[in-house]
């Protein structure tokens, strides 16, 4: 098995490269103009730092800064060799490649833990096995803690494939809902973010997606409750009497968002790493003879992480990671 970990880096520091359309864009856009973006970016800085050989290794017999060789991805079936431009600029460390490979010399905040307040939203998709969710909220976890130097997070919000809240009206939208997902996979989650919760790794746990029949329900199984439920009102005018007088009574602050609920499709992920005009030219196309990785691409989960000032209320830094499977 080989996986596969994508980063868009600090998209507010990122520039005009990052392409943002007016009106109001959803986080599948901002996301993916986001690693379009890094992936240039990390082809640029690299570059010139490596000379690869004609035999798909650099002179120097490693990739340039860390002394891995990238002829053979691995050796459990996976038969796809890097091409020689793609091993400067990504990383291959044990079964896990970094695309692009990460300069962790630059992680961190800028001031004192005390003054943030880091919300991360993670996302898990639906080709992805549920009993695997552990190992991904720890990923994820791992990964957003390095970036930002931190040793936990304020606020996760999780949110589930599956479920949405729209409808012509706020009532439609209600109960359309409370037939969305499934309950007992939510709920067998919630219990591994419990942990972490309990840990001191997670501060306060939220959901994304819940009106009032299926937040009662879900309610009635945990035992944290969750303390934020965030929720789209694209189609919808108003928050659902019903929900808003349960978060009423139970203490759970009503937050709107604009994020896409299928955010990284399993046909998105290929163009972004593919050969085509857009691609990044990681993956190998159907029946070439390339040298660039071949298999099929199961997107697992993505991590939207920002990291707020409070006093003088700006983002400092904002990115996604996502995790993916390479199945030969």
């Amino acid at each position: 098995m080989t996986r596969i970990v994508l980063s868009t880096g600090n998209i507010i520091s990122g520039g005009p490269c990052i392409i943002r359309k007016p009106g109001i864009f959803r986080s599948n856009l901002e996301f993916t103009n986001s690693l379009r973006s890094n992936f240039v970016a990390a082809q640029e800085d690299y570059s010139a730092s490596t000379s690869p050989t004609s035999n798909g290794s650099p002179v120097n017999g490693t990739n340039g800064t860390n002394g891995h060789s990238y002829e053979q991805v691995n050796g459990n079936g996976v038969n796809g060799h890097y091409h020689n431009a793609t091993a400067s600029w990504t990383e291959k460390d044990g079964d896990v490649i970094y695309i692009p490979r990460i300069d962790w010399t630059g992680a961190g905040l800028q001031e004192e833990r005390s003054q943030y307040e880091i919300t991360v939203k993670l996302f898990f998709l639906p080709q992805a096995p549920v009993d695997e969710r552990a190992e991904y909220i720890a990923e994820a976890l791992r990964l957003v803690k390095k970036e930002l130097g931190v040793a936990d997070v304020d606020l996760l919000i999780a949110s589930f494939p599956g479920i949405s809240f729209e409808g012509d009206c706020e009532w439609e939208a209600d109960k359309l809902n409370a037939k969305m997902g499934s309950e007992a996979d939510e709920v067998a989650t919630w219990t591994a973010l419990e942990s972490l919760h309990e840990q001191g790794a997670i501060l306060r746990l939220g959901i994304a997606e819940f009106g009032s029949e299926k937040l009662a329900h879900f309610l009635s199984q945990i035992k944290t409750m969750p303390e934020v439920d965030q929720i789209n009102l694209k189609n919808c005018c108003n928050v659902p009497p019903p929900l808003a007088q349960l978060a009423k009574e139970k203490g759970i602050e009503l937050l709107t968002h604009g994020d896409c609920t299928d955010i990284l499709p399993s046909g998105t992920l290929r163009d972004l790493l593919g050969s085509g005009q857009l691609g990044a030219g990681v993956l190998s196309d159907d029946g070439s003879d390339d040298d660039g990785l071949k298999g099929d691409l199961i997107p697992q989960w993505v991590v939207k992480y920002t990291a707020f000032v409070k006093d003088r209320g700006v983002i400092e830094n904002k990115g996604y990671f996502a995790g993916a499977e390479l199945v030969a």
